[in-house]
Order: C-alpha cells, then sequence, then structure tokens
C-alpha cells in the first residue's frame, strides 16, 4: 500500500478533515479541524495533527493530539505529557488498516518523544486487535471505565436515572436554582474559578488554562464545538459544566462542578450533569459520555454519583507509553509532595 504521512497542515484542507471525521463510524469531537482551532494559541499547549494519506492522494487517517505542560521554561519537560482523545481514526474500508496505525504512532513517536515524559490515549471504542500495534509501538493498555447514558428519548433517560436524582433535580429547581446559557464571559470566568479550586485542593490534578475555556465560550457562541451551561442561584453561579458536542451523536462531560457542601439544597453537581442530559435529549443528540470514571476495584467515590445517571458501564481503557522512567518517577515523587503541602 503506498501512503503519505504529514504533520504539515497545509497539506489537509479543513473541509476534507472535518469529512473525513464525521463521516467516520468512531468519529468524535476531539478529532476534528474545530477542536484543533480551539487548541491553537493556549498556553503551554503544543496542538499537533498526523494525516495519512494513500495512493490517490485520499485521506485515510487522522490524529490529533495535544502536548501539555504545567510549568515554563527547562522545568516544563518534567510536566509534560501528551494526550490523545479518541483517536487515532482510520479509514476502516481499506485492507490493511494496521499499517496506517503503525505509520502512525511512529510518527508520533518521533514528534513527542523528546518533547514530553509520557504519550496517553484515552479511547472512546475497542481497538480489538488493534492493540497489538499498539503493544508493538511500546504502549501498555491500562483499565479504565466510563458510563455512556442513552438519551435518545426523554422516556428512556427517566426510566434509567435513579429515582433519588430525579428528586434531587426537582428540588434543586425548586430551591431556586437555574440552569442558564452564560450571558456574559465574566459568569464563565466565575465557573472556571470554582474550576480551578477543585482541582487544585480536591482533585489535586493541573487544570488547563483559561484562554482555552475563553476560547470554547467564543465558539459555543457561534454554535461550534459544544455548549457551556451554568447554574445560578441566588445570583451566584454556583456551578456548571463544560460539554463539546459531536454531530447528534454524542454530547461530552469535559468539566464539571458544583458547590454542593455550600449549597445543598439547590444540588448544584446535580443540575449541572443534568443539564447536559436534558440539553441531549432536547436535541436529539443520543448519547451522553461521562469521559471516565476511575479504575475498576479501586475506590472512587465521583463514580458512585455518576452511576445514578442510568449510564452503562464500559471499559475501553487507555494506551500509555512512558519516553523517559527515570524522569517520569522524579515527576511522580514531585507531584506528591506538592499534594502533601496543599493539604496543610
Amino acid at each position: 500500500m503506498n501512503l503519505t504521512v504529514t504533520s504539515n497542515i497545509e497539506k489537509v484542507k479543513a473541509s476534507d478533515w472535518n469529512s473525513f471525521v464525521n463521516n467516520h463510524p468512531k468519529g468524535n469531537i476531539f478529532q476534528t479541524y474545530d477542536e484543533y482551532r480551539l487548541l491553537q494559541g493556549i498556553h503551554n499547549v503544543d496542538v499537533f495533527f498526523i494525516a495519512v494519506f494513500n495512493h490517490d492522494n485520499i485521506l485515510c487517517g487522522i490524529l490529533l493530539g495535544r502536548t501539555i505542560r504545567e510549568l515554563s521554561g527547562p522545568l516544563g519537560y518534567f510536566s509534560s505529557r501528551t494526550v490523545i482523545y479518541g483517536g487515532p481514526l482510520i479509514d476502516h474500508k481499506l485492507e490493511d488498516n494496521s499499517l496506517i496505525l503503525d505509520l502512525m504512532l511512529k510518527r508520533l513517536d518521533k514528534k513527542v518523544k523528546k518533547k514530553c515524559i509520557f504519550v496517553q490515549f484515552r479511547n472512546f471504542f475497542d481497538w480489538g486487535d488493534y492493540r497489538k500495534i499498539f503493544e508493538k509501538n511500546g504502549y501498555q493498555l491500562f483499565e479504565r471505565l466510563n458510563y455512556i447514558v442513552d438519551t435518545s428519548s426523554q422516556t428512556i433517560v427517566k426510566k434509567r436515572i435513579s429515582s433519588s436524582k430525579l428528586r434531587q433535580v426537582k428540588k434543586g429547581l425548586s430551591a431556586g436554582a437555574q440552569i442558564i446559557t452564560p450571558e456574559n464571559i465574566e459568569q464563565v470566568k466565575d465557573l472556571y474559578q470554582l474550576l480551578y479550586n477543585l482541582y487544585k485542593y480536591k482533585v489535586k490534578k493541573p487544570l488547563v488554562v483559561w484562554s482555552f475555556f475563553e476560547n470554547f465560550y467564543k465558539q459555543s457562541k457561534e454554535g461550534n464545538l459544544g455548549i457551556i451551561k451554568l447554574i445560578k442561584f441566588e445570583n451566584k453561579i454556583i456551578g456548571g459544566i463544560v460539554a463539546p458536542i459531536f454531530q447528534d451523536k454524542v454530547i461530552y462531560e469535559l468539566y464539571v462542578c458544583g458547590l454542593d457542601q455550600q449549597y445543598k439544597n439547590a444540588y448544584p453537581s446535580v443540575l449541572a450533569t443534568w443539564a447536559a442530559i436534558d440539553y441531549a435529549v432536547k436535541n436529539n443528540i443520543k448519547t451522553f459520555d461521562f469521559m471516565g470514571v476511575g479504575v475498576p476495584d479501586k475506590e472512587y467515590g465521583v463514580r458512585n454519583f455518576k452511576s445514578k445517571f442510568g449510564g452503562e458501564l464500559v471499559n475501553y481503557g487507555r494506551f500509555g507509553k512512558i519516553n523517559n522512567k527515570f524522569h517520569y518517577y522524579i515527576t511522580e515523587i514531585g507531584f506528591n509532595i506538592l499534594a502533601l503541602f496543599r493539604k496543610i
């Protein structure tokens, strides 16, 4: 098979790129040209793509990813990782798809091996026999659970969601909480501050910088990428969700939070999650994707919360590869020490 691999954005038409992803059976918002535009110019985020063309110069493979650093300068490498959501996407009609995947993984290795400590594929589907190609290129499959909610009809949603969650939705709204679309950028900043505090003090993981949310908000106002829904109570923003959307197929829970302890009767986290599910039902979007609920056989409080919304439990896992084990373990130790200081 005569194939051409490129990372030159000028070699790919945006219309061809989006058409390929939109018509792919495993297509998702995170592999689109629109996502590429979103990530452009985000501080400490290097967005990249890999495309494969056949001998007729027809697109037959796309991989879009990002290399993220939490620190600038020389120390940036020690906080660097490369993440690929829902990709790569390969033309399944071709005979030797394994060759295309192998070429893309090898090109990826050349692009990021010296730029990040580890690479991670967050899978949205089961790779099946292709797992061998990942393993041949040094990747290991790690188990990760997720819930997918069927939002194809209101009847299905209300049948599968727990009665306790439906009661909490009703109680929150009756108490005066509102589900709103952001009225201005300041309200989105309020949501970002809630997320920032959540990630710093509770999740203890880095949160993407403000400019990502600013770009997402601007594009969502234009009808692109997805939606932001906020929970407003007593004239304050007490929760919300950032939810990318892919066609009529899926809406994703990318970021969500709520001040549940401070506003117990308003149930902001429940309402934020419900806001996206309800939007999906009303706009004929088939599924709602929680984007991860932890590792099997390991206690994870959020999993119990998300399980009440009636989703199907799946385990597509994540492929991971450490580029430099010595630096990786130094970084792990550093982040663990930092986490201890945050508890003090």
